[in-house]
Order: structure tokens, then C-alpha cells, then sequence
């Protein structure tokens, strides 16, 4: 009951930078210990990831994530100012320094199963992939429980039938009325199915939107685009998608 709670809470928060503004309030304790462990919950998942594509060790990964995780609990993140750009930039740097510095002071040879080249101050392409990757997902994951929440944490007839158009992108309108209708244990006609389909896809569509916005420093339609472009989720707003 716990982590429905957290994810309401998650979502009544507008954006990431308020989310991390209000970490780091002076004079505010307990609610800045709160929005703190929120922003770990909220994030964890993809700093683990990224960190796990640099070090292929997985012990040493999840170490390494979690000491992040205590860093964002510590606070570290004060300073941190939307006008130096997005927020998915700032974690990344973060998380490239914090590996990087764990090499160094460990004095260590590279191991066979860490990718070093992803530590390279200059912005390659290789290193551009993996944590737009890794931030896709990350976005994704949110904006599904995001339409969860609004549901009520119980999946409705379009959150189930989005998941479907997902898991089965060639299916006829006539199949996925029929897988969902065996999920839904009561029959689902084509027609139905279809409008209920459009009703979701808009409705993931503003929560995946919001989702963008939140971690941007400049939210007008061209930033938005771009952002959607280099994350590759644009095909998500094309017709006959999702």
C-alpha cells in the first residue's frame, strides 16, 4: 500500500527539477528527506542501468548504483540548476564522474568487463546511445505508471489493451478485441476495441509528454520535439502506433 502511495505522490509532483528543488530545501527537514527518497525511487532503476552497461560486473554495479543512491540521499544534487540544461544530462555526468573516480582512487587496471570507452569526456555516439537507452526506458516505465495511477493501480480495458498493441504490433483489430477480451473475461467487439485503443493511446500520449517537459530546461514545442527525436519515442504519436 506503501508504494501506491509513493507513486501518487511521485506523480502530484509537477516536474523533476521541483521534485529536486525540494530535496535540498533548507529548513525543511522531513519534507526534504521525503522528496530526497523520492527521487531515488524515481531514478534508481536507471542509474543501475547505465551503470551496469560501464561496469559489466554485476555486484560491482549494484555497489556502485548504490552509492549513488546515497549521494542523492546526502543531498549532493543542491546545486543542481535547470538552466544548465536537462535534467537526464546532469545524471549522466554525474554517474560517469562517480565511476570514474571509483578507477582512479581504486588505482586498478581496466577489467575485461568494464566498458571505459562510455567514461570519455568526449560526447561519442556509442555513449549517447547507451544512456539515451537507458533514459528511454526510464521514461517509458514512468509514463506506464503513471497511466497505472490514474487507473487507480488496477489496469483498465486501455491500459490493457495499449500493453497488448505493444507486445503484438502486427495483430488485427479482430485479434487484439479477442486477447483482450480473454483478459477482460467478457467479450470484446473490433469496434469496441478500437475506440477504447485511441481513448489510451491520447492518454499516454499527454502522460509521456508530460514526462519529456519535466526534465527540460526549455519546454517550447521545438525542444520538445528534439527531445522526443533523440530519445526515439516520436513513433509513439504516429498513427497506427503503440
Amino acid at each position: 500500500m506503501e508504494r501506491d502511495t509513493d507513486e501518487l505522490r511521485i506523480d502530484a509532483i509537477q516536474t523533476r527539477w521541483s521534485l529536486v528543488r525540494n530535496a535540498h530545501t533548507p529548513g525543511a527537514v522531513q519534507s526534504a528527506e521525503d522528496a530526497r527518497r523520492l527521487l531515488v525511487m524515481r531514478y534508481i532503476p536507471a542509474i543501475r542501468r547505465y551503470v551496469g552497461a560501464i561496469v559489466k560486473d554485476a555486484e560491482e554495479a549494484d555497489d556502485l548504483a548504490q552509492d549513488f543512491a546515497m549521494r542523492l540521499m546526502k543531498g549532493d544534487f543542491a546545486r543542481a540548476d535547470p538552466n544548465r540544461g536537462r535534467f537526464r544530462d546532469l545524471l549522466k555526468m554525474a554517474i560517469r564522474n562517480m565511476v570514474k573516480n571509483h578507477w582512479d582512487k581504486a588505482n586498478r587496471r581496466r577489467p575485461v568487463d568494464t566498458d571505459l570507452s562510455l567514461l570519455d569526456d568526449a560526447r561519442s555516439s556509442e555513449q549517447e546511445a547507451e544512456w539515451n537507452a537507458v533514459w528511454q526506458r526510464s521514461v517509458l516505465d514512468q509514463t506506464w505508471s503513471r497511466m497505472l495511477a490514474e487507473d487507480g493501480g488496477q489496469p483498465s480495458p486501455g491500459y490493457r489493451v495499449l500493453k497488448l498493441r505493444v507486445q503484438f504490433p502486427a495483430a488485427t483489430s479482430e485479434e487484439l478485441a479477442e486477447k483482450l477480451g480473454q483478459q477482460m473475461k467478457s467479450p470484446v467487439k473490433p469496434d469496441t476495441c478500437r475506440q477504447i485503443l485511441r481513448r489510451a493511446r491520447l492518454r499516454f500520449a499527454a502522460h509521456l509528454l508530460d514526462e519529456i517537459k519535466a526534465g527540460l530546461d526549455d519546454e517550447s514545442e521545438a525542444r520538445v520535439q528534439e527531445e522526443l527525436a533523440d530519445l526515439g519515442l516520436l513513433e509513439w504519436f504516429r498513427d497506427n502506433q503503440v
